[in-house]
Order: C-alpha cells, then structure tokens, then sequence
C-alpha cells in the first residue's frame, strides 16, 4: 500500500500545484482586466481633453485671424492718416 499511497501523494501534490498555478494565473488575468478597466478609462478621459483642447486651439486660431484683421486694418487706417497730413504738408 506504501507505493500506493506514494502515487497517490504524489498525484495529489501535482493537482496542488496545478490548482495554485491556475489560481494565480486567474488572479492575474484578473488583475489585468481591471486594469485594462482602468486604461480604457484613462484613454476615455484624455480622449475628451483632446478634443476639448482642439476646439480651444480652434477657437484661439479664429481670434488670432481676427486680431490679425483688425491690426491690418488699423495700420491701414493709420498709413492713410499719415499720408493725408504729409500731403497736406506739401
């Protein structure tokens, strides 16, 4: 009975083995599916600022043009006024 019980410990500390390696690797995959949770949440919430940031580079680019405009016009404006007084002048 001794080899008997030999073969039967021995299959039963291989099952120990394999069940604890099976917990582990569960516990890791689980571990990687929350963090996998936590990625998709982090990729959701720097998504959102990159387009929160677009719109702002945009609305910036469309006060940048129209400062631009403004300034075109003014130096215009000013350009006028100096060569009015300078033919006057003359």
């Amino acid at each position: 009975m001794n080899g008997g019980d030999s073969a039967l410990d021995l299959a039963a500390k291989r099952l120990e083995r394999a069940i604890a390696l099976l917990e582990q690797r569960l516990s890791e995959r689980l571990k990687h599916a929350a963090d996998g949770d936590l990625f998709d949440q982090d990729r959701a919430r720097l998504a959102a600022e990159l387009d929160q940031a677009r719109a702002r580079e945009r609305e910036l680019e469309e006060a940048g043009a129209e400062a631009s405009a403004a300034l075109g016009r003014a130096i215009t404006e000013i350009r006028a006024a100096l060569n009015g007084h300078a033919g006057q002048e003359h």
